[in-house]
């Protein structure tokens, strides 16, 4: 599998967990509201990272950009919470969040195919 493929495999399957992680928040909302949302996380930070791993072979910069990557969208859904008036979850949201990314940036640059010229 390319780079990416497996960026945006590894993120939809983490993402699945991430938003799992809200059965451990027992004010969170519904689950299955939840779930595939953080799942549509996953799949857009494993597809920048994915695109990424296919231009630079850069393990540290990989993890780097997934953690980044993880956090920037953990903190949208963090004010996505606040302007709807719910509880922002700091922790919550983006701890998993981050280290969805970090370990999606670990993968993708690990495994998988580089694109051929």
């Amino acid at each position: 599998m390319t780079k990416v493929v497996i960026g945006i495999v590894v993120g939809a399957i983490l993402g699945v967990f991430d938003g799992m992680v809200a059965l451990l928040t027992p004010e969170a909302g519904n689950i299955w509201d939840i779930v595939p949302w953080s799942s549509l996380k996953g799949l857009i930070v494993g597809l920048i990272v994915g695109f990424y791993a296919r231009k630079v072979s850069n393990l540290r910069g990989g993890v780097i950009l997934g953690l980044v990557a993880g956090a920037i969208f953990a903190l949208l859904v963090v004010l996505g919470n606040i302007a709807g008036g719910l509880p922002p979850y700091w922790i919550e949201i983006m701890l998993p969040g981050t280290i969805v990314g970090g370990i999606v940036g670990y993968a993708t640059q690990q495994y998988g195919k580089g694109a051929t010229a």
